[in-house]
């Protein structure tokens, strides 16, 4: 466990996070993974962390295995076509990952996602995190579609409400 990492996350405070991610800007990202989901029958759920704290600090959890613990936590895995897909913000460790179910995942892959998330971050190094966040729901959102497109109305199975921790 390095020190610099424990230090950026014991320093991070929830009020940076929230000035980052105010109400408004919350609010746009919700109607971007709206929007999103009026092309497409998949689910999009975005996750902002602060800082890691606790047994997940003390144990230096990647922040792809929190990803992975928040997708599992939000049970973004259970939609009909199995096509829900996580982007999760770890601020303290300026990492943005993307996990997708199965569905959705064996059409795209890694290193479809990993692009998504190399785009967001170029973005996050100019400061411009909301214009990341909307530019990864929009590239999540072209994937969805070419692969689940909309076909008729269809059911939202999870809340389009951005969640900060």
């Amino acid at each position: 466990m390095g020190i610099k990492r424990i230090g950026r996350h014991l320093i991070e405070h929830r009020w940076r996070t929230r000035r980052l991610f105010s109400r408004a800007v919350l609010e746009r990202i919700e109607q971007a993974i709206k929007a999103g989901e009026l092309t497409h029958t998949g689910q999009v759920r975005f996750v902002v962390e602060g800082a890691l704290d606790g047994a997940p600090l003390l144990r230096d959890q990647p922040a792809r295995e929190r990803a992975l613990d928040v997708f599992s936590h939000y049970r973004i895995w259970d939609t009909a076509h199995n096509n829900g897909v996580l982007i999760y913000l770890l601020l303290a460790d300026h990492d943005v990952e993307i996990i997708a179910d199965r569905g959705i995942d064996a059409k795209v892959g890694a290193e479809g996602w990993a692009a998504i998330c190399r785009a967001m971050q170029e973005d996050f190094r100019h400061g411009a995190f909301e214009r990341g966040i909307i530019k990864g729901v929009e590239a999540v959102s072209q994937a969805l579609a070419v692969h689940f497109p909309a076909q008729g109305p269809h059911r939202n199975e999870l809340p389009d409400k951005p969640v900060v921790i």
